[in-house]
């Protein structure tokens, strides 16, 4: 069975290519922002993100409205993913509620300018209903995410996040953890590629830090349909230049198609 790729208006985001790569921008200010976004668009990503919690401006709705317009303008064809991380799950601590974040991502998404959104399960299910509704207005897709910083769970806590993101109507489903070891490594493999035969969406994941970079070029492999990779400065820890994780895949994959191995 073939693994889900991620699809923008019934077409691949990433046209032939699996999976996905994704470079995100983590400037803190509009000038920093424009800058960064001319040189990630420039390097051809599949999706650009805007990690929103950097920004200084996050408070003011009018200013980010106005950044995602020229972001958008900035990236051309490149699909936008919106993500305000929290600061439980490896996010900058940012000056607002979680309900002014709601009326955040409502604002940005009645702009028309970003195609997919982030936001995670843990949020109050309540919260999570209502970005559903807000991105399924605009036919904007949602990823429910989760961060695990400190660790990598079980197999069996894996599976149930990937199972709770679809339960709650995510249109693709992520996972990420911080491994200690390449056992850990393997764990989130193989949560990645059972998730990824038995959910009805798309799913990523990621093994962070040293241990998980390996995860970054071969995750596609066990079904996951994004990677993330730098296109000038990093939002998470093991995340390697696009340039670097574009050979990567390349290689790996010249592999896997020959006959003769």
């Amino acid at each position: 069975m073939q693994p889900r790729a991620i699809e923008l208006k019934g077409l691949p985001a990433a046209g032939r290519r699996f999976p996905a790569i994704c470079a995100p921008l983590v400037g803190r200010t509009r000038e920093r922002l424009l800058a960064e976004v001319a040189v990630v668009a420039a390097k051809q990503p599949d999706i650009i993100e805007w990690r929103v919690d950097f920004f200084e401006g996050i408070a003011h709705t009018a200013e980010v409205i106005e950044l995602v317009a020229q972001i958008k303008h900035a990236a051309g064809a490149i699909p936008l993913l919106f993500t305000r991380r929290s600061a439980r799950e490896g996010g900058e601590r940012i000056p607002l509620s979680e309900g002014q974040v709601i009326s955040l991502y409502r604002a940005v998404c009645q702009t028309g300018h970003v195609d997919i959104v982030d936001f995670e399960m843990s949020n109050h299910p309540t919260d999570v209903l209502e970005v559903r509704e807000i991105s399924q207005a605009r036919e904007i897709k949602l990823i429910l995410s989760f961060h695990d910083f400190d660790g990598t769970p079980p197999l069996d806590v894996l599976k149930a996040r990937f199972a709770q993101a679809e339960r709650m109507d995510a249109d693709i489903a992520k996972v990420a953890a911080m491994p200690q070891s390449m056992d850990d490594v393997l764990t989130l493999f193989t949560a990645t590629l059972q998730s990824s035969r038995e959910l009805a969406i798309p799913v990523i994941s990621m093994s962070m830090g040293r241990f998980g970079a390996v995860s970054r070029l071969c995750g596609w492999a066990f079904g996951s349909a994004m990677t993330f990779a730098v296109g000038e400065s990093s939002s998470a820890p093991g995340q390697m230049p696009i340039e670097d994780v574009d050979a990567g895949l390349a290689l790996l994959q010249k592999a896997f198609r020959r006959q003769d191995l």
